[in-house]
């Protein structure tokens, strides 16, 4: 099969020729048809510090994906060929204590597709049947591969209530981005996004913000005055991970705010825990999704919300032959655009 390797802890990717993968017992083998290029990608392909730490070469990168099954482990149960499918990229142990409560999502020793192990930038992919998640029919495959971080999206703005409250964005990158539809879906009253990127304030807008802030020249408290809100926001996604932003989002909150965090720095930064603690705020870690309430969640919605399948769609920038993946790369790493798909039938 062609796939994108890298074979050995150095910048770059090279489209060649690897084994097909086999189903074990346990797992179903998935003719990769879409793939989803992320941020992770961008790591990896340019071998920066925090690759080099974190991935294993040799490697297949990839976990963002939408394909068929075309085989099906002996021990592997509701699952057969010819589904259409994608896959949740965390693989747990199922044996430590979180896993055994059913927060397999806070497994101590989560294997990442594409990271620790072969990935989805393949003709075939290998994945154990408990990771792989059966779409609805009508799913586009476009839509289907970016399942991954649309989770990450829904995991960030279901992680406390939104009906009926204000909500402060911070960070309008794709997962953002989403971030901001299902917040509308979920009955947000008012939405406030923040960027530094002119088209991707103007994505946020057709995503459903009320108000947009361009925090290089703008100021948030500008934007509660435009929508006439006396007190400060209940509910805040910091999905940026820039060290201005979680100060940002602190200084703007209304006492008793709650605030889900997505966003990873790079380097560890100052916050003013006074008012933290005076304010009362709950400041809550996100990482990855829910397994599987997430999925779930993502699927009713889209199945029964046209408008949000339509919101998410706009997300999808460019869908470009796999052949031609160093295209689909550069603009994935363009602060400007959305999401980046590869077409694993276009070889």
């Amino acid at each position: 099969m062609k796939a994108l390797f890298k074979d050995g802890p150095h910048a770059g990717l090279a489209l060649v020729d690897r084994p097909d993968p086999v189903a074990g017992p346990d797992e179903v083998v998935i003719r990769v048809l879409r793939t989803g290029i992320c941020g992770t990608d961008l790591h990896i392909e340019r071998w920066d510090d925090w690759a080099d730490s974190e991935v294993r070469t040799p490697l297949i990168p990839g976990h963002e994906f939408y394909g068929e099954v075309v085989e099906v482990g002996a021990l592997a149960h509701d699952i057969k060929v010819g589904d259409r499918v994608s896959g949740e990229g965390h693989i747990v142990c199922g044996m430590c204590r979180n896993c055994r409560a059913g927060r397999r999502q806070m497994c101590i020793r989560t294997i990442g597709l594409g990271l620790h192990r072969d990935g989805a930038f393949a003709e075939y992919l290998s994945l154990p049947a408990t990771n792989v998640w059966v779409h609805h029919s009508d799913i586009e495959p476009e839509v289907g591969a970016i399942f991954d971080p649309l989770g990450n999206a829904v995991h960030t703005a279901l992680a406390f209530p939104v009906i009926g409250e204000d909500v402060l964005i911070t960070g309008c990158g794709p997962i953002g981005l989403m971030a901001i539809a299902v917040a509308r879906h979920a009955g947000a009253r008012f939405i406030t996004a923040t960027d530094i990127s002119a088209p991707r304030l103007e994505l946020a807008t057709l995503m459903g913000a009320d108000q947009v802030v361009d925090v290089s020249r703008e100021d948030v408290r500008d934007a509660q005055k435009a929508l006439g809100m006396r007190e400060g926001f209940d509910v805040g996604f910091e999905m940026s991970g820039a060290p201005s932003a979680l100060p940002t989002m602190i200084e703007n909150m209304n006492h008793g705010g709650r605030i889900a965090m997505l966003g990873l720095p790079s380097a560890p930064f100052g916050v003013d825990w006074g008012k933290i603690v005076t304010h009362m705020l709950t400041i809550k870690g996100i990482y990855g999704r829910e397994m599987f309430e997430t999925w779930n969640a993502m699927g009713a919605m889209l199945q029964t919300s046209p408008a949000l399948r339509e919101a998410i769609g706009r997300i999808i920038a460019d869908v470009i032959p796999a052949s031609d993946w160093e295209k689909g790369f550069a603009a994935a790493a363009s602060a400007g655009t959305g999401k980046i798909i590869l077409d694993w039938t276009r070889l």
